[in-house]
C-alpha cells in the first residue's frame, strides 16, 4: 500500500549553497507529474517548487567529516573502477556504461518501517540539503582514492521511513537491467547485487548516500543515480544504482559474502590485520594519474582511518572473526 505523509523536516546546520556545477536532471518536472499520475509513486510532501528542473548540484562544503588529503582527480575517480554490472576491467565500466538511463528513477522501500513504498529519487532527494564530503575509499584490492563525494546522510533518509524496533538491518539492492548493463548478462555474480548495514552502522553520520562527485552528477560507472558510501569499509561495501532499501531483523544477504564467505566477510571494515586469503591488506596503493600502477604504497589505517569515529560500533567484537 502506498502511504502518504506531510512535509518532512528539513536536516539542520547546513551551510547555504556555494556552488552550481552542473545540471542534475533535465525532466524532472515532467517524470514525477506523469509517474505521480500514473499512481507509480509516494509524495512525501516535498517543499514548495521542489519539482523545478534543478539547474545543477547545490551543495556546501563540509569540513567536519572531511579529510585534508588532496582528492584524486576526476579522471582517475571515473575511469578506474569496480562495477561488475558493466564488466569486471577497471575501465570497463566507463568504457560500457554510456547507454545506463539514469532518469526516470525510483526505489522501493519496505519491511520494518510505517512509511513504505516506492519513490521518485525527486522525492528522496528534495528535503535534504547536499554537502560535499571529502572521503578516503578504500578496496579490498588494496588500492585506495580520495573522493569528493556529493550527497546526504544516510541517517537522515532512513528516520524518514520510521524503522521500528525489528529493523535490526538494512538491505540494499542494485537494479538488474541486463540490455543497458553487459556485465548481468554473464553469470559472473548472482544477479542483482545486494548488501547491507547494521542499522546502527547505517544511522552512523559518517554513512552518506551520494548522488555525486566533484561538483557533478554521478557518473553512470560510479554508481548512478544513487549509491551507498561507508568510508570506513572496503568500497564492495558501497553499493550503487539502488533501486531498493529494506529494513529487516535479520543480517541479510550481501553478494560478495554469498560469493567467497571465506575472502568477503558481511562487515567489511578496513582493517590491515585481517588478510586477504590471497594478498596481505596490511599496505595499500593511492591510484593517481601520475604514477598509475607504479605508485609508492602506504600503510593501510585501521577503519580506513575513521576509527575515532566508529571503533564504539564494534566494542566487544573479534574483529578477525567479523571482518
Amino acid at each position: 500500500m502506498l502511504i502518504r505523509r506531510s512535509k518532512p523536516e528539513d536536516a539542520a546546520g547546513i551551510r547555504p549553497s556555494e556552488i552550481t556545477p552542473e545540471s542534475v536532471f533535465l525532466n524532472r518536472r515532467d517524470l514525477l507529474k506523469a509517474a505521480v499520475a500514473a499512481g507509480l509513486v509516494v509524495r512525501l510532501g516535498l517543499p514548495e517548487g521542489a519539482h523545478a528542473a534543478s539547474p545543477g548540484l547545490n551543495y556546501a562544503r563540509e569540513a567536519h567529516f572531511s579529510v585534508d588529503e588532496a582528492p584524486n582527480t576526476y579522471q582517475d575517480i571515473t575511469t578506474y573502477n569496480n562495477f561488475y554490472e558493466f564488466g569486471t576491467g577497471k575501465e570497463d565500466p566507463s568504457q560500457n556504461s554510456a547507454g545506463f538511463k539514469q532518469s526516470p528513477w525510483t526505489v522501493t522501500v519496505g519491511g520494518e518501517c510505517e512509511v513504505k513504498g516506492t519513490f521518485t529519487l525527486e522525492d528522496l532527494l528534495a528535503p535534504h540539503p547536499l554537502e560535499e564530503r571529502i572521503y578516503r575509499f578504500r578496496c579490498v584490492e588494496a588500492w585506495s582514492m580520495v573522493i569528493p563525494w556529493v550527497g546526504f546522510p544516510l541517517k537522515d533518509l532512513l528516520a524518514r521511513f520510521k524503522p521500528n524496533a525489528n529493523a535490526k538491518y538494512v538491505a540494499f539492492k542494485t537494479i538488474v537491467r541486463p540490455s543497458e548493463m553487459p556485465g548481468q548478462r554473464r553469470a559472473i555474480l548472482d544477479w542483482p547485487y545486494v548488501e547491507g548495514l547494521r542499522i546502527d552502522e547505517a544511522m552512523h553520520p559518517l554513512s552518506l548516500m551520494a548522488v555525486g562527485l566533484y561538483g557533478r552528477t554521478l557518473p553512470s560507472q560510479n554508481g548512478a543515480p544513487l549509491r551507498l558510501v561507508t568510508p570506513w569499509k572496503y568500497g564492495f561495501k558501497s553499493i550503487k544504482s539502488i533501486v531498493e532499501i529494506k529494513f529487516v531483523e535479520k543480517q541479510p544477504s550481501s553478494t560478495w559474502s554469498n560469493v567467497a564467505p571465506r575472502e568477503y566477510g558481511f562487515y567489511a571494515n578496513v582493517n590491515p590485520n585481517v588478510d586477504h586469503p590471497r594478498w596481505s591488506q596490511a599496505r595499500e596503493r593511492r591510484v593517481g594519474s601520475s604514477g598509475g600502477l607504479f605508485n609508492s604504497r602506504q600503510p593501510t589505517l585501521l577503519f580506513n582511518g575513521y576509527q575515532e569515529q566508529v571503533a564504539g560500533l564494534y566494542e566487544g567484537m573479534d574483529l578477525r572473526k567479523y571482518f
